[in-house]
């Protein structure tokens, strides 16, 4: 008895003094560093190349989301190294950009890379769900988008890592999302140096001595599945080449920068349904994005562009029901521009918009509702919320399906509940379908958008170009093509509370 009494005062010591130690500070959580702060780099995988780095608002954001991980993980844990998890989330990465380029700096913005000189830039974008408990995973979702000096897209590599929670003594939430660090880690890596696009244009630079741009025609494009988001179509060659038109040249204008400004740009061209081709989907999106970056003054890291296979239902779930909300603040714009085919669901009426892998025949199952679209934009803290879409939804044809045997619907958008603060400019109404022009190489409505956006749509000559008034500019400019080229009626719509349709979109 004696013996087991000593045993249990001494067990009694040593958790007094540990607890004595924890309070004390002898265990103490690690100092908060910039894991981006000084990149340089000796050996790499891109030996030739400095890349100027961008952090993204969602990388920042899961960056002191970590920090608070690590800080109620050493408050709940004290000395059993839960304290740094978070954060090392980002030294792997900064470690796998010093191994893989010649030198990494960081820069707050793209266009304070390229005066800089960076031979490309990467824009890092990474989303967190860290667990506050052992059987919850850890997600770590990254995605980097590589330019040039001279603001063309080289590619977009993504990788997703998952840590698995799991009832045990043994394991921690730090331990899952040290797992899920290893696995986005590795295979963005592996994504890195399987990108086609980037290889080619390392080989590029390094015979030339200069940067070059890449993807300058679409015979130079080699397709990669690592990619995600496309800003040029993936498709080869072999088809006859994109017209070029007037509105492909940018409008020497820009208004001023806005960076509470965030736009989703779909353009959905090609379909694993072998669903008809929705004609130039792909140059609508790319053109548009131009516009919206280099004109309209929403920055680059905002704006987030889908096509063809990389504008899967679980991608429109992502961007409009996850990171609108983690990033759209408040008195924000948000623009939301799509290009691709739209369907009815024949035994509701409701409106769909077709992703890559819908299917018109499971429409409700594959595809994504109007409906649901605009309940999502309702609940953002926006100011304003304009929506452009070049599709329609009869099934009647044109840039519209249907499930085989069903008959086409006559659409009405005003039985749509759009939220108050929200424009819709939509291609044309019910019961019409959408036209391609083809000898300007992109889809009829969305011609004459950009086009009015490039300074046509100043109709009183101001220097200011109000949504109101660029309908006015657009509506019988298609009318009028739709009729004597195509021998149909196509007539844009625009549903907008009043206040809105005076929203200048561009002010010289």
């Amino acid at each position: 008895m004696k013996i087991k009494g000593n045993l249990i005062s001494l067990i009694s010591v040593i958790f007094i003094l540990l607890v004595g130690m924890a309070m004390t500070g002898c265990v103490m959580s690690p100092e908060r560093v910039d894991p981006f702060a000084d990149l340089t780099s000796s050996t790499s995988t891109y030996k030739d190349l400095t890349l100027g780095l961008v952090l993204s608002q969602n990388t920042k954001n899961a960056s002191q989301y970590a920090q608070q991980f690590d800080r109620t993980r050493s408050t709940l844990n004290p000395g059993m190294g839960e304290g740094s998890a978070g954060q090392k989330v980002f030294e792997d990465l900064a470690s796998l950009f010093r191994k893989n380029f010649k030198a990494v700096v960081k820069f707050e913005k793209v266009e304070d890379a390229k005066k800089n000189n960076a031979d490309l830039v990467a824009v890092l974008d990474v989303y967190t769900h860290l667990p506050n408990s052992n059987f919850e995973d850890a997600k770590i979702d990254v995605s980097v988008l590589l330019l040039t000096a001279d603001n063309k897209q080289i590619d977009m590599v993504r990788a997703e890592g998952i840590g698995s929670g799991v009832i045990s003594p043994f394991s921690t939430p730090a331990i899952t999302v040290e797992k899920a660090s290893r696995d986005v880690v590795k295979k963005l890596e592996s994504a890195l140096n399987g990108s086609a696009k980037l290889v080619e244009f390392s080989e590029q630079h390094r015979n030339s001595g200069i940067a070059v741009a890449a993807n300058n025609s679409p015979s130079t494009i080699i397709p990669t599945e690592k990619s995600r988001h496309e800003i040029i179509t993936s498709k080869p060659s072999s088809e006859s080449p994109i017209p070029k038109s007037d509105v492909d040249e940018l409008p020497a204008i820009k208004t001023k920068p806005n960076k509470n400004s965030y736009a989703i740009v779909i353009g959905i061209e090609n379909y694993r349904q072998k669903l008809p081709k929705a004609d130039f989907a792909t140059a609508d999106a790319k053109t548009m994005t131009e516009y919206l970056t280099k004109v309209m003054g929403y920055p680059e890291e905002n704006v987030v562009t889908l096509t063809n296979e990389h504008a899967a239902k679980s991608d429109f779930e992502k961007y409009f029901e996850k990171w609108l909300p983690n990033n759209v603040e408040k008195d924000g714009s948000v623009f939301i521009y799509y290009s691709g085919h739209g369907a009815p669901n024949v035994k509701t009426g409701d409106a769909y918009l077709v992703p890559y892998d819908g299917d018109p025949s499971f429409i409700n199952e594959t595809g994504y509702p109007l409906k649901r679209l605009y309940e999502s934009l309702g609940k953002l803290p926006a100011k304003e919320i304009i929506v452009a879409l070049d599709s329609c939804f009869s099934g009647a044809g044109g840039k519209s399906v249907i499930a085989k045997g069903a008959r086409p619907l006559v659409m009405t958008m005003d039985s749509l509940a759009i939220p108050s603060k929200a424009a819709v400019l939509s291609a044309s109404s019910g019961e019409q379908i959408s036209s391609t022009y083809e000898e300007k190489g992109h889809g009829l409505f969305t011609y004459f958008m950009l086009k009015g956006i490039k300074g046509e749509g100043d109709v009183n000559g101001d220097g200011k170009i109000e949504i109101g008034e660029l309908f006015d500019y657009i509506k019988p400019q298609v009318e009028r093509i739709a009729r004597k080229t195509y021998n149909n009626e196509q007539s844009p719509q625009l549903i907008a509370p009043n206040e809105l349709i005076k929203h200048k979109l561009i002010e010289r």
